[in-house]
């Protein structure tokens, strides 16, 4: 299959329906990467072009005081349908652009490549990095992959992902702590239930401790971020007529970026710390990721906060800015899109909002 072209410089609303109408769900970024190089390539001077897999690196050297890294991801869940893109123009909604992506994140990566292709004279060096497979199991990682592979490419002062925050800036990100706790007891037939130890019961307990659960506030860098501690799946017994000797409960803790993993899971244990102590329960870590803090206050950051007007907030959720993060480059989330339209079938983005955060970047990076 021949390669797509893109018109970098073309309207940047224009360019999210192009990247819109090349699927790329996740494992199948190979057609929207190549596009993406080969527009880099022939419609941008001074950047040097990297690919690895399905990576896509551009960087210039241009000897600035500064560099500022604009990511994003490739790949999109499952289209539902709504491939190719398509346009509807009402008084309540305004001009809107539907399609898979065009929230999480083909809007968000069209503004990187217009500012790639029209910006003369950046006040930054730049570096955009464009990766695959964010939207599955983290070992796919495309970012991951080049932390791994070639860290260098993600040195700078500051760095921006495009994902959908409806053009404000999302500070840092939660973290995200899934734990299995697991009840014992001893099977019986259920005809004499009390020769045996329910180990579903047992969890009757858990369960009140999380509908009581108060979850922390924390502010940081002026964003409030809310945690929250909920059960997300449950499962136990034998059959129909066995009083069950196991069960398990999946606990997933969103905590605030001031606690890493380890202390995110004292705390659960700490919660639970009644049933733990007894033996009644068993907890094991499932899954981690660190939060990253907002770092508002790292110079390169704060200047993107005033081209901003100073409107700024916590992230909800975790986001790659973690990675960025734990390599001491303060990051941020900014890009067009509602964040709770993203992976739904009626996925669409305001054309007013792609425009508005092209301009908030084009004057942040001119400044």
């Amino acid at each position: 299959m021949s390669v797509p072209d893109l018109n970098l410089s073309a309207d940047p609303a224009e360019l999210t329906a192009a990247l819109v109408d090349l699927p790329s769900v996740s494992h199948d970024e190979s057609l929207i990467a190549d596009a993406v190089e080969a527009a880099l390539r022939a419609q941008t001077r001074g950047f040097a072009i990297g690919r690895v897999g399905n990576r896509v690196v551009a960087r210039t050297d241009r000897d600035k005081p500064t560099r500022v890294i604009l990511a994003g991801h490739l790949d999109t869940v499952p289209i539902a349908g709504n491939v190719p893109s398509w346009r509807t123009d009402t008084a309540e909604e305004g001009e809107v652009l539907h399609g898979c992506g065009t929230v999480d994140m083909k809007s968000g990566l069209a503004v990187f490549l217009h500012l790639a292709a029209t910006l003369a004279d950046p006040a930054h060096d730049l570096t955009l990095i464009f990766y695959d497979c964010e939207e599955i199991a983290a070992e796919y990682n495309g970012l991951g992959v080049i932390e791994r592979e070639h860290p260098e490419w993600l040195r700078g002062d500051v760095a921006i992902l495009g994902e959908p925050t409806g053009g404000l800036i999302e500070a840092g990100c939660q973290g995200t702590l899934r734990v299995r706790l697991t009840a014992g007891g001893t099977r019986a037939h259920s005809a004499r239930a009390w020769m045996g130890d329910n180990a579903i019961h047992k969890l009757g307990r858990v369960l009140t401790t999380l509908g009581e659960y108060v979850p922390r506030r924390v502010d940081i860098d002026g964003c409030e971020y809310r945690e929250g501690l909920s059960a997300v799946a449950v499962g136990g017994g034998v059959a129909g007529n066995v009083v069950p000797d196991a069960a398990q409960l999946d606990v997933n803790f969103r905590f605030a970026p001031d606690r890493s993993p380890e202390q995110a899971f004292e705390h659960v244990q700490e919660v639970f710390g009644a049933d733990l102590a007894d033996g009644s329960l068993t907890a094991e870590i499932t899954d981690s990721a660190a939060g990253a803090l907002p770092g508002l206050s790292h110079p390169a950051a704060a200047a993107l906060v005033d081209a901003a007007g100073g409107r700024f907030r916590a992230k909800y959720g975790w986001t790659d800015v973690s990675r960025f993060a734990a390599l001491g480059v303060p990051a941020v989330n900014l890009g067009p899109g509602d964040p709770s339209l993203a992976h739904r079938a009626d996925e669409r983005v305001p054309v007013a909002q792609i425009h508005e955060v092209t301009e908030l970047l084009r004057t942040y990076l001119t400044a």
